[in-house]
Order: structure tokens, then C-alpha cells, then sequence
């Protein structure tokens, strides 16, 4: 009895045979090996678009930051400067009118200096247009006088305009309204443009990691099954390709933004260097310094964030998509 029992059990595998069987095994399912491979070409192809995307949004979004610094220092400098312009008459001393345009101007409540132009000055100012060696004895150059206002009070420009009109004929108050609406709708209109070319980034994003998620799912489709067959849901696999796809994207968004923040630096000093020379000058004049304040390194990492969270995202949503859409 006990012979027949012996025959009946199955004979032990041998050591070669186990061996066999585990090389047999796909490498998607060995112990320790992530269920959504990343290493691959498609995942490295796949971090580098996030970088270069990430790249640009960085750089949508500090020129943005940079206009909108720039355009502050603009209207505040100019909303503390208004000038007087006195047109030269025949019957009047234009010095006179310019001596009492700066008296009314002095004492109204609200300006901190006066300035008076000389007429060698205000002919100097029109030499950009005229050019130089001009005689401007028979032309009517007006003179103009530079106002600056102090930060707390604001002046009644109504009632400057008024005595000026009655005692100073020809005097004219300029409080460059235009002009700061001007650099508002301009600076704004920048603002709103680096905005929205960060959110086609990504919305850019998005789209790949949507058709990189797909090809994932259609090159593990036996692992996938297999999980379902061992009694692995749906989250559980959503899960797992949102980590691996949320490192990919933060691997990449990080080199993108880390590459846009060292440009920029590497451009601040470089506009440092030509700040003593007439082109430093005009970039000053256009754009400040040229570098970016803290706030910016600040909204460079949030989109760097920003850009793994919806690579995160999009992939777990793609996954439960696909999921769904097979059964």
C-alpha cells in the first residue's frame, strides 16, 4: 500500500527546470520590478518633450514676470512726473511765463520740485528728431518744466490748469494719463499672451502623456490582464502607472525649469556687464535690470509642480479610460 501511495506523488522539479521557469518569467512580473517600466526609449523620449515644454512655460512665464516688474517701475515713475509746456508769444517774455508757470506750480498742495528747462535744454530735446547744427533762434521751441510729486498727496491738477489758463497764456499741463493707460494695456495684454501660451504647454503636456500612457497600456496588456486574473483592480493599477508616470514628469519638468532658471541668471549677469555701455542702456531702460525677482523663481518651480501633477494626473485618468473602454 505504501508503494502504490509513493508512485502516485508527483515527482520534485529539479533545480534546472525551476530555473527555466523563472528566466520564462516576463520581466514586468519578477519581484521587485515596477509594473510600468519608464526606463525605457519611450520613457526618456517622453521626459525630455516635459523638459522642453517645461522650458518654455518657464520662459513664458519670467518674460511675463519681468513685463510686469518693469511696467510697475514704468507707471510709478511716471505717475510721480507731470510736465508744464509754455509756447513761446510774441507780445510776452516767455522767460516771464515760464518764471510764473513754476510759481503757481510750486504752490499748489502735492508737488515736491519744479524744474525749469533752459532753452539750451529744451533745443537739445528735439535734436533726436531735427538732428544737431540747427539754428533754433526762428523756431518756436516751447520750454518745458519737469514736475515731481510727492507720494502722499496727490495734487488738484484741475485747479493748476485753471491758473495757468488765466495767467500763464499758452501754458499747457501734461499728467501723462495717456500714457500710463498705454503702458497698463500693453503690459497687460503681455501678461495675458505668457498666460495663455503656459496653459497650451500644458494642455501640450497633457497630450503626450496621454498618447505615452496608451502605449504603455498596449505593451503591458498581458501584465495587466494577469493583475486582473490574481483579483487586482482598477485603482490599483491606476495607481501604479499615476507614481511611475508622476516621477517621469517631475524628473523632466525639474531639468526644464532648472535650465530656464540658470538662463536666466546667466542673462542678469550678462546684462550687468553691459549696464555701463549704450545698448546696457536701452535693455535697462526696456526691461530694468533683467532679472527676474524671487517671486518669479518662485512661479518657475510651481509650473515645474504644476507639469508633474498633470502628468500624474492625465496618466491615472488615461489608464481608468482604457480600462473601462476593454472590459
Amino acid at each position: 500500500m505504501s508503494r502504490m501511495v509513493k508512485k502516485r506523488v508527483a515527482p520534485k522539479a529539479k533545480p534546472a527546470e525551476a530555473a527555466g521557469a523563472k528566466r520564462a518569467l516576463p520581466t514586468s512580473l519578477r519581484r521587485n520590478a515596477p509594473l510600468v517600466p519608464v526606463d525605457s526609449a519611450g520613457g526618456q523620449a517622453l521626459a525630455a518633450v516635459i523638459a522642453i515644454l517645461t522650458f518654455l512655460a518657464a520662459l513664458c512665464a519670467g518674460g511675463a514676470e519681468l513685463v510686469a516688474t518693469s511696467s510697475a517701475q514704468w507707471r510709478s515713475d511716471i505717475a510721480r512726473e507731470v510736465t508744464i509746456q509754455v509756447r513761446p508769444n510774441a507780445q510776452r517774455s516767455i522767460d516771464a511765463d515760464v518764471e510764473r508757470a513754476v510759481s503757481l506750480a510750486r504752490q499748489t498742495t502735492g508737488v515736491e520740485s519744479a524744474l525749469p528747462f533752459s532753452k539750451q535744454e529744451s533745443e537739445r530735446l528735439l535734436e533726436p528728431w531735427l538732428g544737431t547744427g540747427l539754428d533754433f533762434n526762428d523756431l518756436p521751441v516751447p520750454r518745458l518744466i519737469v514736475i515731481k510729486l510727492a507720494q502722499e498727496v496727490r495734487p488738484d491738477f484741475t485747479k493748476l490748469r485753471q491758473s495757468l489758463k488765466d495767467q500763464v497764456p499758452g501754458a499747457t499741463l501734461d499728467d501723462h494719463a495717456l500714457w500710463v493707460s498705454r503702458l497698463s494695456t500693453m503690459a497687460n495684454t503681455i501678461i495675458a499672451v505668457g498666460v495663455v501660451l503656459v496653459g497650451l504647454v500644458l494642455v501640450a503636456a497633457g497630450l503626450a502623456v496621454t498618447f505615452a500612457t496608451r502605449g504603455a497600456m498596449a505593451g503591458n496588456r498581458e501584465v495587466v490582464d494577469v493583475l486582473h486574473f490574481v483579483g487586482a483592480n482598477d485603482d490599483f493599477i491606476a495607481r501604479e502607472f499615476q507614481r511611475r508616470f508622476f516621477k517621469l514628469g517631475l524628473k523632466g519638468s525639474a531639468a526644464g525649469a532648472g535650465v530656464a532658471m540658470v538662463l536666466t541668471t546667466i542673462l542678469g549677469i550678462v546684462s550687468q556687464s553691459w549696464r555701463a555701455s549704450p545698448t546696457g542702456d536701452q535693455i535697462e531702460a526696456l526691461f530694468g535690470s533683467f532679472s527676474i525677482s524671487w517671486r518669479g523663481y518662485g512661479v518657475v518651480v510651481l509650473i515645474a509642480l504644476v507639469v508633474a501633477l498633470v502628468t500624474g494626473i492625465v496618466s491615472r485618468l488615461t489608464v481608468r479610460r482604457f480600462l473601462n473602454g476593454n472590459g
